[in-house]
């Protein structure tokens, strides 16, 4: 079955792509077409996800980018653009988290989840958006924050990590306010609980499992869950959809 070319010519950059969402938000703009920057810390940990992705007829890269430091997320734009040229698509999705009760939580660990999930949004759109705004066409830049409904929700022993999903929710509707005019659409994603590979292990745990019964429809959402809404934001199509913060939860936590 022929797959429709929704992303053909668009140079995407996604960070925290290593595992999990990130490198399944790459390999749907892949199938979409585009050529695909992939970020993490370390680079080499990507090169599975790089050969995955040139089989899929495009091209695509890894670069090393540590979402917490300015010159390394600059560092890293500057070799997308050598090779591809201006990136015109943005995910910002590195994120990390600590559960835990707050009176436990090392201040230490709180200004990592801060660092990584609030800063490093902050660092990875305003670095892409000054490159589009400096681009003969900053109105098909396309940014994607992904928050969480923790940052829409307080989630118990989640303190630190809902208070930085809170500040990314504000990035990405303070980002499409200022960015309005030259028509940057930027958008915010607010998952609910999902498998991954990071938290396969709780979630399979006998307390992981109990927390699953309770939710209202009794399961996880896969991470394909998220794709279409991703393939649309990140697309053409979403030329007229800026500052929207959009909740994918199965109806995990409805007001």
């Amino acid at each position: 079955m022929a797959t429709s070319k929704t992303h053909e010519g668009r140079v995407a950059l996604i960070t925290g792509a290593s595992s999990g969402i990130g490198a399944e938000f790459a390999r749907v703009l892949a199938r979409g077409g585009a050529k695909v920057v992939v970020a993490a810390r370390r680079a080499d940990r990507l090169q599975d996800l790089v050969k995955e992705l040139e089989a899929l007829g495009v091209e695509a890269m890894a670069v090393s980018m540590d979402v917490t430091e300015e010159t390394s997320v600059m560092a890293g734009y500057d070799a997308a653009e050598a090779r591809f040229g201006t990136v015109d698509t943005i995910i910002a999705n590195a994120g990390v988290n600590a559960e835990g009760w707050a009176t436990d939580l090392p201040i230490e660990e709180y200004d990592q989840i801060q660092a990584v999930n609030t800063r490093g949004v902050f660092l990875t759109v305003r670095e892409g958006g000054r490159r589009l705004l400096k681009s003969e066409a900053p109105d098909r830049g396309r940014v994607v924050i992904l928050a969480s409904m923790g940052g829409l929700h307080a989630l118990t022993g989640l303190v630190a990590y809902c208070a930085s999903k809170a500040g990314a929710v504000m990035l990405g509707r303070a980002f499409a306010n200022e960015w309005v005019r030259p028509r940057i659409s930027v958008n915010t994603v607010c998952p609910g609980y999902m498998l991954t590979d990071i938290n396969e292990e709780w979630f399979t745990s006998e307390a992981g499992q109990k927390m699953v019964s309770k939710l209202p429809r009794k399961r996880l959402m896969p991470i394909e869950a998220l794709n279409p809404t991703i393939s649309f934001l990140t697309s053409d199509a979403a030329a007229y959809t800026t500052g929207a913060v959009i909740k994918i939860d199965d109806g995990q936590q409805i007001d």
